[in-house]
């Protein structure tokens, strides 16, 4: 969603430590490109029902990012902020798939790219946010879960009730 927002801005305004990520839509925790990939491999009569909606649903969910997407650089009020010609190279780069949906795009590449990408933040804004520190988080901000999602083991079967014995 931030990238989204930030691509609707006439001028990107980042620090030079931060990112932008891709757009590219999820369905059902899988990346659209990659059901569609799946439909794209295999004779048809292997995929299941279930996968064939899936990729019915990616492929629209593509083309509506795409035309969101499309549209947001396509403005060019008050001034064109895209060369016309990178627009559609964007597009792809930012919802087809070719990069994973975590990937940190980082304001060089955000620039080669040709978004309009400025690192020159005024020092307020670097005293605003010294107004509002992030609180601290005491576990993981990241969650590794094997998919498919192995069960815990079954306790163990003893004479006892409380299972030792």
């Amino acid at each position: 969603g931030g990238t989204m927002l930030a691509l609707a801005a006439d001028e990107i305004v980042m620090d030079a430590n931060a990112v932008l990520g891709p757009v590219d839509p999820q369905l059902g925790g899988y990346a659209a490109a990659s059901i569609l990939q799946v439909v794209a491999d295999k004779p048809i009569a292997e995929i299941d029902d279930q996968t064939l909606i899936l990729a019915d649903l990616a492929r629209k969910a593509m083309q509506q990012v795409q035309n969101f997407v499309r549209d947001l650089l396509k403005d060019d009020v008050p001034k064109r902020k895209i060369a016309p010609e990178r627009i559609e190279p964007l597009i792809q780069y930012l919802t087809s798939g070719q990069v994973t949906h975590d990937y940190p795009i980082t304001a060089e590449e955000a620039q080669r790219l040709g978004l309009p990408i400025s690192t020159e933040l005024p020092p307020q804004i670097y005293a605003l946010m010294d107004l509002y520190p992030q609180a601290t988080i005491g576990r993981p901000s990241v969650q590794y879960i094997p998919i498919p999602y192995d069960p815990r083991p079954a306790l163990p079967r003893g004479g006892s009730r409380s299972g030792l014995g």
